[in-house]
């Protein structure tokens, strides 16, 4: 496969991203897209991660894990901070532009009843890429939901980790936390095994689901065994413990040793979750916090901050500014990307995230108080990009 020029990626990529969903959720588009690509979804097992947060950071202990054992391995996140290609990689690393080029080339000489959007076409490229690359074993982040999203359409799920369930896209699973809980649980399979730190709610739906499909449902418990983390987690956040129980309780399922287990947890890596960067003499704490669980999480781990804050419509701003301003010695908004929200966060507000970062700045200078900038991580990538960070 030749090498794609810088024009070509942009076409290809800019022709991907404007691709938007026309009709109901549901697995249609994905399955036709998988079908026309030859089913390389049934040539590797899958840890499908589902969940309201956490789900990322459970596919990077379970990739490093993965490494560590010397399998062929792949990995399937979103969104990415700085580089489509973040979303897919193996044990080769990312996924090649001159791949994602031929494959968007395919794609629009292809028809459809049902046009596919952009996170069918990215799922759909990221199997057949695992197939090109001889994966074995796959950790695959849910987008939105379970049941009817597109990594549903897996057809090898080995175990099922359902992180927590709280109060995220609302508005496309059904409007309630039982509503959403049901959604995620929908793609429990038959028979598999579920590991879950759900609770309330969550962990009731999660009960019934599981007793209905004959799955052994395994709920977090820091005093069992399956649980056990044989060190203590890389990534940063009292809440990372519970992530990182969680993914080592799903590799314990499938017989990895302690040793790759112990190598999981302590390897993570996980750009732009409690990611520390200095700048100009000041810490910059960056985290993709979008939703009030994962807000008043990041709060828990700071006494006081300057706070940078970018979201998008459609997002419980309210709830998430309720976890965070309490602590806010002074706070900038600004926005985040294309299609975020603007000057109806507040006041101060900066059109550019840098200008913003450097106002926050000069104010944490005077007190010594950290930088936290949160809301999205489009923001944290819009950040990164400035700061000239490489999130690989």
């Amino acid at each position: 496969m030749r090498s794609s020029t810088p024009g070509e990626s942009e076409r290809a990529l800019a022709w991907l991203f404007a691709q938007r969903r026309q009709g109901p959720r549901g697995l249609s588009r994905v399955r036709a897209l998988l079908s026309r690509l030859g089913q390389p979804e049934a040539d590797f097992l899958a840890i499908h991660v589902l969940g309201t947060n956490g789900k990322g950071s459970v596919v990077a202990y379970l990739e490093a894990a993965f490494r560590s054992s010397g399998m062929p391995f792949g990995a399937y996140t979103s969104p990415h901070l700085l580089d489509f290609r973040e979303r897919i990689r193996t044990h080769m690393g990312w996924i090649p532009m001159e791949e994602v080029v031929a494959f968007v080339d395919w794609a629009r000489g292809q028809t459809f009843p049902e046009p596919p959007a952009f996170f069918d076409l990215a799922t759909a490229l990221a199997f057949a890429h695992f197939r090109k690359a001889g994966v074995l074993l796959a950790a695959v982040e849910a987008g939105v939901g379970g049941g009817l999203d597109a990594t549903n359409a897996l057809a090898r799920v080995a175990v099922t980790v359902l992180t927590n369930v709280g109060e995220d896209h609302l508005e496309a699973l059904g409007g309630s936390l039982e509503s959403v809980a049901w959604e995620k649980a929908s793609a429990f399979r038959k028979g598999v095994p579920v590991v879950t730190g759900a609770r309330g709610v969550g962990l009731e739906v999660a009960r019934k689901v599981a007793a209905e499909k004959g799955s052994p449902l395994y709920v977090l418990d820091s005093e069992d065994p399956l649980f056990a983390l044989p060190a203590p987690p890389r990534l940063k956040g009292a809440f990372q413990e519970e992530n990182a129980r969680l993914a080592a309780a799903a590799l314990r399922l499938l017989g990895f040793s302690e040793e790759a287990i112990a190598q999981g947890v302590q390897g993570a890596r996980h750009p732009g979750r409690m990611q520390e960067v200095p700048y100009q003499g000041v810490r910059l704490l960056l985290d993709g916090a979008h939703n009030p669980p994962a807000a008043q999480a990041l709060a828990r781990e700071l006494p006081a901050y300057h706070l940078l804050f970018g979201a998008f419509p459609r997002k419980d701003v309210k709830g998430v500014l309720g976890h965070l301003l309490p602590k806010a010695r002074s706070v900038r908004y600004t926005r985040a990307g294309e299609g975020a929200l603007g000057r109806e966060l507040g006041e101060p507000f900066f059109e550019e995230p840098e200008e913003a970062l450097g106002h926050a700045v000069e104010a944490a200078k005077k007190d010594g108080l950290p930088v936290l900038a949160t809301g999205s991580l489009y923001l944290v990538g819009s950040l990164l990009a400035v700061l000239g960070q490489d999130p690989a």
